[in-house]
This record gives C-alpha cells, structure tokens and sequence, in this order.
C-alpha cells in the first residue's frame, strides 16, 4: 500500500505540464542520439548539465533520465538498419536484427524492438517502485570477488555467442581483452602495449573498436561481394506480428526483462551486459538456438528487452547508494550533485519528490516512446530503400563522423579503419565478432576487480570461493562453459 502512495505521488510530480513536456523532449531527444552512432547519452547528458542550473532537481532528472533510456531505445535503429550500433547497449541487437532487415523484415525487427523496448522498461519501473530499498542492499553486499565472478560469467556468453567453434570464439574473447587493457595502468601508472604511442597512452575508445569490427567491416564485405553495385532493393514488410510470433517473443522478454533489471542494478554493469547476459541465455535455452544470428525474432527481443531493463535497474545503486554503475549514470550524478541534491539512502526520506517523480515519468517516457517510434517506422526503414552505394557510402560518413566527434583526432580514424580489417578477417575465416566486443567490455572491469579482491585478501585466492555469492556464479560460469561441451561429446558417441 505504502508502494502504491508513492507511485500516486510521484505521477503527481511527473503529470505536472512542465514535467512532461521535459519528459517528452528529454526521449525525442533521446531516441535521435541513440539513431546516430558516435554521440552516445554520455556526452549529450553531460551537455545538457548547464541546461539544468535553473531547473527544479525532479524536472532536471526528468529530463536527463529521459535522454538516457531514450538513446537506448533509439539505438536498436541503427543497429538494425546498418549494422552500426547508436550505442553500447544495442550491440547484440545487431547480431539477429540486422540479418532480419537484409530478409526484407527491418519493420519487424524495429517493431519488435519497439515493444521489447517498452515492456523491458516498464518491467523495470515496476521493479524500481518495488523492490528498490531491498535491492539496494543486495547491490552493497557485491564486493570486488563478487563483481569477478559476474565478469567471469558473463564473458561465459562467448560458448552461446561462437556459432560452432568454441575456440575461435575464446581467441576473439581474449583478443577483445587484451584490447581493453591498452593504455596506461591506472593503479602502477604502467605503459601496456602502447608501443611508446602518445595516442594509446588513454586506450582504445569501444566506439571505434565495435563500429569498426561490425558496421565498416560489413562496408569491406559488401564492397568484396560486389555490393557497390546497384542491387535489388530490400523490401521493408509488415510491422505487424502474427499470434504465434508474439507468443514466441513473450517468454524471452519476460526472462530478459527479469535478468536485465536485475543485473543493472548491480554497479558497473548496466544495459551492454544485461543486453549481452538476456541474448546467451536465450540461445542456450532456445529449440532453435543455432539460428540465431540469422534472422531470429527472439535475437531481437531479448537484448532489447534486457538493456532497456538494464536502464531502469541502473537508477537503484545511483538513487539509493549514490553509486554511478556506468558512465552515463556516472554524468547523472554528477548532475544531481550541482543541483544541490545528494543520492543515497537518506534520500527516499530527504526527496522524495526527485525519486518517486523520476520513476513515475520513466514510465510515462516509456509509452511516449513506444507512440513516438511505432509510427516513424515505416519511414525510418525507408533508408534501406536507399541505393546500395549510397547506403554504404552513408554508413562510412556516419562511422567516421562518430569516431573523430569523440576526440577530435585522426588516429582514432586509423584505428577504425584497422578494425574494420580485423572485422572482415574474421567474418572471412569464422571467427565470432561478439565474444570479441564482450570481452572488450568486460576485461578492464575482471582485472580491477580481480586485484581489488587479492589486494583486500593479502593475496590469497581462495578469496573467490570463500564467499557464497562468488563460487556460485564461478559454478554457473563453469557448468555453462562445460555443458555444451558435454553435449557435444555425447553427440558424437551417439552418432558413432
């Protein structure tokens, strides 16, 4: 009952005309930035700090909360139409969504998306208005070795994300590792494989490795298959879903909705990796896990219903801890703090009206969103009606656009056009591209855990199975990376 009040008093706050006019600016906003790979919700938060100054702190957060999971529902669009992900969070959206729009059903897989985007987010806002203070004090009881083993089980996504090879799979995940640990060590001020490059010195920025590896590297496949030549165009088809199609989709963006909450509430996770963690455990679960990657609607629906659950589930450590979990919430807090307002525990008692009126406008943004997209998707689609020089002409521009707005510098442009070869290598001779981008996401985050927790332990190493949170997800990680091997086997001897 007391749950059900706050909500009746947040929406209160989120329903005054003022406020949802910032929620509706804050997702339209949102939701372009997401469609243009390079900018990102990082960069548009933080320049939208000063715009704040004069703004009460609910309508500020209003605002900027409005931006960020609207950028996380624009960015399927990209990634779905050209195989270049707005943001992060929509990389594995790409892995079934852009197959799906070369079959002629881009108004399918953006509509799926669409409502993934949606029932992900108010799953979410749910979650939020429940089960935020409890949640909050399981987020506090992850400390470094738990975090360790998390990052351990999710780079375990790369058995479902290789196809057939598991070792090709593992060769990309610790190629994508070794990448994230370029640059200067944080914690001994040591060089690593910099190769005495000024420009190395900050590391590779994930923009330029993921735009590189799957949007330029499908420009060189293209161009290599004679696809700067005039083809036939792709037809756009249906937006429409058929019955045994939404009840196809329903379980996994019910399962996903549930674990990307969930794992967004965890600090330093968020949407990439509930987006990562919703699309593996679908295609080890799924009948028809081998096609995935192929065109599979549930390929579509899991991540987009995992990241957009991620998002809400990130509000929890920023709102109930103080805690950023990302980059962008990173800039949130930031924002809270100029605006005179502290996050943590005390502040359900202190501001009320900042937290139950984010939460309740979360959802009012969610259904602005959903009436917003729906109906531009048949024109936004329109750009796969483009000529196909055209088309990739116009994915280049964005890709080098995106990359050099980062930091103004042309070797970030070497650098995507290395990737963009690495990508079309390893596309010619089988090698997964998304055990590389995961463990490029997930390898700085394992090792500042890892030597966190020795450091706290004196550097005993039983510091990782001492402790029941952290053996048991090492035990998930090593029974998902050993089953597939078991069935593997076990096919073999039947067949033999």
């Amino acid at each position: 009952m007391e749950s059900l009040n706050n909500l009746i008093f947040g929406f209160s706050i989120a329903l005054d005309p003022v406020n949802l006019m910032y929620v509706f600016i804050g997702v339209f906003a949102g939701t372009i930035i997401g469609m243009l790979p390079g900018l990102g919700p990082i960069s548009a938060l933080a320049l939208m700090i000063p715009i704040t100054f004069n703004l009460n702190p609910a309508t500020g957060l209003i605002l900027m909360s409005g931006v960020y999971y609207g950028a996380i529902f624009g960015g399927s669009t990209s990634s779905i139409l050209l195989n270049a992900p707005g943001v992060a969070g929509t990389v594995a959206t790409s892995f079934d969504g852009y197959p799906m729009a070369q079959k002629g059903m881009a108004g399918k897989a953006l509509a799926i998306a669409a409502y993934a985007s949606f029932i992900g987010g108010t799953v979410s806002v749910i979650g939020l208005m429940l089960v935020a203070p409890l949640l909050s004090k399981v987020a506090v009881s992850f400390g470094p070795a738990e975090y360790f083993a998390l990052m351990v089980l999710g780079l375990t996504a790369v058995v479902s994300l290789s196809d057939k090879s598991l070792s090709k799979g593992l060769i990309a995940a610790i190629v994508g590792m070794m990448i994230s640990i370029v640059g200067i060590d944080l914690q001994t001020g040591t060089e690593r494989y910099t190769f005495d490059s000024l420009e190395l010195i900050e590391g590779i920025d994930f923009l330029v490795v993921a735009l590189g590896v799957f949007a330029l590297a499908e420009v060189f496949y293209m161009l290599l298959k004679g696809g700067g030549k005039i083809q036939k165009r792709n037809e756009i088809g249906s937006l429409k879903l058929t019955r045994a199609e939404v009840k196809e989709i329903a379980a996994p963006i019910g399962r996903s909705s549930l674990l990307g909450f969930f794992t967004g509430v965890l600090p330093g996770a968020g949407a990439t990796i509930g987006s990562f963690l919703g699309y593996s455990m679908e295609k080890r679960i799924a009948k028809d896990g081998d096609t995935f990657g192929k065109g599979n609607i549930k390929g579509v629906a899991a991540p987009e219903s995992a990241n957009n659950a991620a998002c809400g589930g990130s509000f929890v450590p920023l709102l109930t801890l103080g805690v950023p979990g990302s980059g962008t919430t990173a800039v949130l807090l930031g924002a809270l703090l100029v605006m005179g307002v502290t996050p943590g525990p005390m502040m359900l008692e202190q501001r009320p009206d900042v937290f139950w009126g984010v939460i309740a406008s979360m959802y009012i943004g969610n259904i602005f969103l959903l009436v917003l997209n729906l109906p531009l998707i048949p024109y936004i689609a329109r750009i796969l009606d483009a000529p196909r020089p055209l088309l990739l002409s116009l994915i280049l521009i964005f890709c080098m656009v995106g990359v050099y707005g980062l930091s103004f510098s042309s070797f970030d442009l070497i650098l995507l056009l290395l990737f963009g070869l690495i990508g079309l290598a390893m596309r010619l001779n089988g090698f997964p591209a998304a055990p590389l981008i995961l463990g490029l996401i997930l390898g700085a985050l394992m090792e500042e855990s890892m030597r966190r927790a020795l450091q706290i332990s004196g550097g005993e190493w039983g510091v990782f199975i001492e402790k029941p949170i952290s053996l048991a997800l090492l035990l998930i990680a090593l029974l998902s990376l050993g089953l597939p091997l078991v069935k593997k086997a076990m096919s073999k001897l039947r067949s033999n």
